[in-house]
């Protein structure tokens, strides 16, 4: 069952999706018909119909050019405001909204931070804190909008979360001594649950100093998908080779970790440093 995220009805992306339904009924179009014009599929026009798939700027244009003025629409326009929301990146919203909520399994690996599935609400502001010329309503925009994302681990039916992070990690300061213990103790408590793993990593391995990543499994035989971390923006592929290639990485990552339950009593005993 697909399961579909909790939408703003006032937010341009719901806006987009509702506009485009009116307009293609209105030119008595199918969705397989736009979505030959786009250059997709009829699930992802459906999507799109739905507000579960972000568009793209391609998606835009071509819509744009398909429906000319009609009603005084531009999709460019509702494509631009859509990118202008401070909720998180753009290119990381296809992931959150689309790849995550479906997921079966997903497999993390973070070298230089708790992972956001699994960040505090005050973990994440001091992280997002630091993001240059961020404004401190943008930080709270992008925080409700993780804490959003956060809740596919309460679900009925959850995904399996392996989470793999660098030990240094624990000794990174973010915050003050009541931030890291605040953290701490969450990690320890997710770690009950049975669909989470959390797996500290050696500071010995360097096959991850590349940077983070993410691999979803999806259910129904559809290919892995990865979401990779840049300074810049990100990567979501379902491309075999690259899908491959982080694999492969993921593999050589694991083999340095320590099991789960001594993972949780080096956190546990790196914790009480935190006073």
């Amino acid at each position: 069952m697909e399961v579909v995220p909790s939408l703003d009805p006032g937010s341009p992306r719901v806006r987009f999706g509702t506009e485009l339904r009116r307009l293609r009924e209105a030119a008595q179009l199918s969705q397989a018909a736009v979505a030959g014009r786009l250059g997709c599929t009829q699930t992802q026009v459906s999507r799109l119909e739905k507000a579960t798939r972000t568009p793209s700027k391609s998606d835009a244009e071509r819509l744009d050019q398909l429906f000319g003025a009609t009603g005084g629409v531009s999709f460019t326009r509702l494509y631009q405001r859509i990118i202008a929301q401070p909720g998180g990146p753009i290119w990381f919203r296809s992931w959150v909204e689309e790849i995550e909520p479906t997921a079966r399994v997903l497999r993390s690996w973070d070298p230089l931070l708790v992972p956001g599935l699994l960040q505090t609400e005050s973990y994440a502001r001091h992280v997002l804190g630091q993001e240059p010329r961020i404004t401190s309503e943008d930080v709270e925009k992008r925080i409700q909008a993780r804490v959003q994302r956060r809740r596919i681990l309460d679900r009925d039916d959850p995904p399996l979360l392996l989470a793999l992070i660098d030990a240094s990690v624990l000794r990174r300061p973010v915050g003050d001594s009541v931030v890291m213990r605040e953290q701490f103790d969450y990690l320890l408590e997710i770690a009950q649950r049975p669909n989470v793993s959390i797996q500290l990593i050696d500071q010995r391995c360097l096959s991850g100093l590349l940077g983070a990543f993410m691999i979803a499994e999806l259910p129904n035989g559809q290919p892995d998908v990865i979401h990779s971390d840049s300074p810049a923006e990100g990567q979501i592929s379902a491309d075999s080779g690259l899908v491959a290639s982080i694999w492969n990485r993921y593999e050589a990552i694991r083999r340095w970790a320590y099991p789960d339950h001594m993972s949780l009593k080096m956190i546990e005993e790196v914790k009480r440093e935190w006073t």
